[in-house]
C-alpha cells in the first residue's frame, strides 16, 4: 500500500486508548492525514490506564495537536458498568444483545465534540474505531448510525464546513484488526481494552474475550499482560 504524501489535510481521530482506535489513528496517517488526537474522560473504571495509553499512542504517532476533555456527567447518568461501580462488569461471555457495558449515547456525544473540534480545525476527517460485526451489540457503533451522524454533523455546521466521519474498521473482525495493525506496525503493547482493570487485563470481560479471541485466530499472541 503507498503512503500518500499530502500533509494539509487533517483528521480529529477520537482515540481512546483501545487497539480499534488506535489502527484507526494509523491508517488516517497513513492516507496521509494530520492526526489531531481527542481522548475522552467520562469516569469509566479505567480512566488513569486509558489516558497513559493515549498520551504513549500520541508519542508513537508523533501527534502535535491533542485535546483530552473531561465529561464528567457520565457518572451522573450512570447506567452502565463502565461508570457506575454499582453495576458489575459481566465476565460470563459475549452474549445477544445490549449489553450492561453500553454507555448511553456516548459514541453521539463523541462524535458532537469531534464535530466542533473539526470545524475549528478545519479538519476534513472524523476518525472513530467503531466495529459492527465483531462488536459487544453496541446500537451507536452501527455504520448506518455513524452515517447520520454525519448529515447531521454537517446540516449543524457552517456551510463551507464539510465533515467526513471515517469509520474503517466498521465491517472487520477482531482478527482482521489485528492482521491490519501488525501490518501497519501498530504497537499494540501501548494500547488497552480491559473494562475491570488497569494493571493487568482480566482475559474475561467481553472487551478482553474479543481482544483475546481476535489474537488466537490471527494466530499471534497479544502483547499486554493478563491476570
Amino acid at each position: 500500500m503507498k503512503k500518500e504524501n499530502n500533509t494539509n489535510k487533517k483528521a480529529v481521530c477520537i482515540m481512546s486508548g483501545g487497539m480499534d482506535s488506535t489502527l484507526s489513528a494509523y491508517m488516517m496517517k497513513h492516507q496521509g492525514y494530520e492526526v489531531i488526537a481527542v481522548h475522552f474522560n467520562y469516569d469509566q473504571r479505567t480512566q488513569a490506564k486509558e489516558l497513559a495509553c493515549f498520551e504513549n499512542i500520541c508519542q508513537s504517532l508523533h501527534v502535535k495537536q491533542k485535546y483530552i476533555l473531561d465529561l464528567d456527567f457520565f457518572k451522573q447518568l450512570g447506567a452502565s458498568a463502565l461508570t457506575d461501580i454499582n453495576i458489575e462488569v459481566p465476565t460470563g461471555g459475549v452474549e445477544e444483545g445490549v449489553p450492561v457495558t453500553y454507555v448511553p449515547f456516548r459514541n453521539g456525544i463523541f462524535l458532537s465534540m469531534a464535530a466542533a473540534i473539526a470545524e475549528k480545525e478545519g479538519a476534513e476527517v472524523i476518525s472513530i474505531g467503531v466495529v459492527e460485526e465483531d462488536s459487544s451489540g453496541y446500537p451507536d457503533c452501527r455504520e448506518e448510525y455513524i452515517q447520520a451522524m454525519q448529515k447531521a454533523i454537517n446540516l449543524g455546521t457552517k456551510d463551507d464546513t464539510k465533515i467526513e466521519i471515517k469509520m474503517p474498521l466498521v465491517h472487520l473482525k477482531k482478527s482482521q484488526i489485528v492482521e491490519e495493525a501488525l501490518k501497519l506496525n501498530v504497537p499494540l503493547e501501548l494500547t488497552w481494552s480491559c473494562y475491570k482493570n488497569e494493571d493487568k487485563a482480566c482475559g474475561v470481560c467481553d472487551s478482553c474475550r474479543l481482544r483475546l479471541n481476535g489474537f488466537e485466530k490471527a494466530g499471534v499472541s497479544d502483547p499486554i499482560p493478563y491476570a
